[in-house]
């Protein structure tokens, strides 16, 4: 079968690698749509080091049931059309038993540990697969995954009704973040450099957008939300907030990367910093949400490629084009 293969950090080509076969438990899929994000672009770059190499990437994905190994849950047959939470937890160690599996010690992820959906098949566990709904095309079921991370992120820093949130970063991730805060009744405020991503930030209701934090004059939030992972975006956030304000740092910064923050202000205003790591039980949610119409995906389905076109849309997510890029592997009907 057709896949983009990293061999080697800075190395992308798309190449042929072993169709895969179900593992006991298992089942394949037909890819019909994989995002790009950041993380894709890290393990391209050799900075994210969980990943081995030579690897398939790609861990955004939905597509349709192609084969099911023996003693599969859930009863899935070929022909279903899934979108797959690509988590692969141990189920065994402290954080899994305590119920924070995304903790995991021995944590794993489709297309960041072992092999991705940038491929016409994905081996993957049948427990992971959840079965969209018939008005759910394939490049909407394939925002399931990163809607699932957005939701986790907005549990971890709560929303109430009448608040007033800042997100700085106007991508996939921040506009499905803005959106469901806004469904939480929060007033939100986008900040990115891009004019085009605060064009469709404020279509989808923004109370307000700009460029750069120094456009706010000065204006305080309740909280805030990072969605950049970049050091000084993350130091503006934080000086945003007002007295008793919260910062969820959800974007992901090199793993070396230092910010500046002041102690004293986090005692004295008592400031609240968390951190949002990927899915935990908010994969059904993000189907639901999508399957019934909560979230716009029209502004955020900017660009579709060919999978023999993956090192070209790696370039696209690195110069900021469009929102949400995706490769639609077949060239039937995979992407409908």
């Amino acid at each position: 079968m057709r896949a983009a293969i990293i061999s080697q950090p800075g190395t992308v080509t798309v190449g042929e690698r072993p169709e895969p076969v179900p593992a006991p438990g298992g089942v394949v899929v037909r890819v019909g749509a994989c995002g790009i994000c950041g993380t894709d672009l890290h393990i391209a770059d050799g900075e994210f080091p969980p990943s081995p190499y030579p690897l398939v990437p790609g861990h955004e994905f939905a597509g349709t049931v192609a084969a099911v190994g023996e003693g599969a849950p859930g009863g899935l047959r070929p022909g279903d059309r899934v979108a797959v939470d690509p988590s692969l937890f141990c189920g065994h160690c402290g954080p899994c038993r305590s119920g924070r599996g995304n903790l995991c010690a021995n944590w794993g992820a489709t297309g960041d540990t072992v092999d991705g959906a940038f491929a016409e098949y994905v081996a993957v566990p049948a427990a992971n697969c959840h079965r969209l709904p018939d008005s759910v095309s394939m490049r909407q079921g394939a925002l399931v995954e990163p809607l699932s991370c957005a939701v986790h992120g907005v549990r971890r820093i709560g929303a109430e009704v009448g608040e007033r949130f800042l997100v700085v970063g106007a991508g996939t991730m921040g506009l499905l973040l803005q959106q469901l805060l806004q469904g939480s009744g929060a007033r939100v405020t986008v900040v990115d450099r891009n004019p085009r991503r605060l064009a469709i930030a404020a279509d989808l209701g923004a109370d307000a957008t700009a460029r750069d934090t120094a456009e706010l004059d000065d204006e305080r939030f309740d909280a805030a939300v990072d969605v950049t992972g970049a050091p000084s975006a993350i130091e503006a956030a934080f000086s945003s907030l007002r007295r008793g304000g919260r910062l969820l740092v959800f974007g992901v910064a090199a793993d070396d990367a230092q910010v500046s923050l002041s102690p004293f202000r986090i005692y004295n205003d008592e400031i609240t910093i968390v951190g949002s790591m990927a899915v935990l039980n908010s994969f059904g949610t993000a189907v639901d949400l999508i399957g019934q119409g909560v979230i716009e995906t029209a502004p955020l389905l900017t660009d579709a490629l060919p999978l023999e076109k993956f090192p070209e849309a790696l370039d696209m997510m690195r110069s900021g084009t469009g929102v949400k890029i995706q490769v639609v592997p077949g060239a039937d009907d995979s992407a409908s």
